[in-house]
């Protein structure tokens, strides 16, 4: 029987399966600091513990992630579990996942008066801090794997520069294009691409259809709701549009949930921040917000019903992108060129984290001597100690409560 730390798949898929959705809950219990952080959760997971993916074949999937709309912390792992499982592997992966944090903010919407303080307890303060470790720690291995020459740290610093003076989506994706670029016309005399597996169980043809579906439902809903009162139908397409159109995931996602839930009249402002800011406090995707608004929306379907509608609605596409996107990915980015260009993305892609990790990883966690104490503590338990990231996640709980 094949043990838990195995880098080949099960040939039973629903085995396979089942072992994913394991691990994805537990990522999703555990999984603190917003999804920069969980990149680096994911890093430490399927990288350096079980050995799925090699460095560059997870920096490619991540800078890919980053190009598309949605959350890119949750395509990631839906692109691990299609590669496992294929679509089975997919869907229980995002499930895992998504799961705790959804439950924490449907209780929340049914529950909001008793669960008001909780985003300012002393436990969710070292998590923040634990959060600060974990970036830290990815950034530190990545780089060392990424950027080994000076050209490719130039790569990184210059991203990271680009990315806090610009911030927000347009600085990321100019700073992922420039880094293509530039390694496509400076790292030509470099021998080192190395073999980047990621295998895609999908044809170019279910990705052409997947593909085509986004399109359709993005194009053709608003039209359908033209057609019919229905408000099933109103509040998918809204969700649906959200997450068709957002990118960089996270934070960036709130304007646009703001337009569709305040202005659109389903929530008052004052739930909207409340649950937004119970969102930052959860572990897991923030995109879970979406559950809590069509669980409190005052339009019907609400409750369980409206919570499930959006959730789903919100993610469809980043399944779609993902399963229509990667099939075609594989082959394209096996060229020379392209190989040229993603070393110059991948050292590209170690500076963004290094920009995360000051704001809003950082800026949000450490305040005072002690916090910064406790953070590099943090980071030794986990780069040197090798202790696992749930141990170190309550143990930042517990001495945050303690320094409350």
């Amino acid at each position: 029987m094949k043990n838990q730390y195995d880098n080949k798949p099960h040939t039973n898929k629903f085995l396979e399966a089942t072992n994913l959705f394991l691990i994805f809950l537990r990522l999703g219990l555990t999984s603190f600091g917003g999804p920069i952080a969980h990149l680096g959760y994911f890093r430490q997971e399927f990288v350096e513990r079980r050995k799925w993916l090699s460095e560059h074949a997870y920096v490619d999937l991540v800078a890919l992630c980053q190009l598309l709309p949605g959350p890119a912390s949750s395509q990631v792992g839906i692109a691990i579990g299609l590669a496992r499982a294929g679509y089975l592997g997919a869907l229980v992966s995002w499930i895992g996942f998504t799961l705790p944090s959804a439950i924490i903010l449907v209780l929340f919407a049914y529950g909001l008066t008793e669960m008001s303080n909780v985003v300012n307890a002393g436990w969710i303060h070292g998590l923040k801090i634990v959060a600060v470790a974990v970036v830290a720690q990815a950034v530190w291995g990545m780089s060392k794997n990424l950027c080994p020459d000076r050209t490719r740290i130039t790569f990184a610093i210059i991203a990271a520069l680009m990315t806090s003076i610009f911030p927000g989506v347009s600085g990321q994706v100019s700073a992922i294009v420039g880094g293509g670029i530039m390694g496509w016309l400076l790292l030509k005399q470099k021998q080192d691409f190395p073999h980047a597996d990621f295998p895609i169980k999908t044809s170019k043809f279910s990705g052409g259809a997947a593909l085509a579906l986004f399109l359709f439902l993005l194009v053709f809903l608003p039209m359908f709701i033209n057609a019919s009162s229905n408000s099933l139908i109103y509040l998918f397409e809204n969700f649906y549009r959200v997450g068709s159109l957002v990118f960089g995931g996270g934070h960036v996602v709130l304007p646009l949930l703001e337009s569709v839930a305040v202005s659109g009249g389903m929530v008052s402002n004052d739930l909207f921040l409340a649950g937004y800011g119970l969102a930052q406090a959860v572990p897991g995707p923030l995109f879970s917000f979406a559950a809590y608004l069509g669980a409190i929306s005052h339009i019907p379907p609400n409750g369980l019903l409206g919570a499930a509608i959006c959730l789903s609605a919100i993610y469809l596409p980043s399944f779609l992108l993902v399963i229509g996107v990667l099939p075609f990915w594989e082959n394209i980015r096996h060229y020379q060129w392209v190989k040229q260009a993603m070393l110059g993305v991948n050292a590209t892609v170690v500076g963004l984290l290094l920009a995360a990790l000051y704001n809003p990883v950082w800026t949000n966690a450490v305040y005072t001597v002690v916090d910064f104490c406790f953070a590099l503590g943090a980071f030794l338990l986990l780069s040197f100690w090798k202790w696992p990231p749930w141990l170190v996640v309550l143990l930042g709980a517990g001495v945050g409560e303690l320094l409350n």
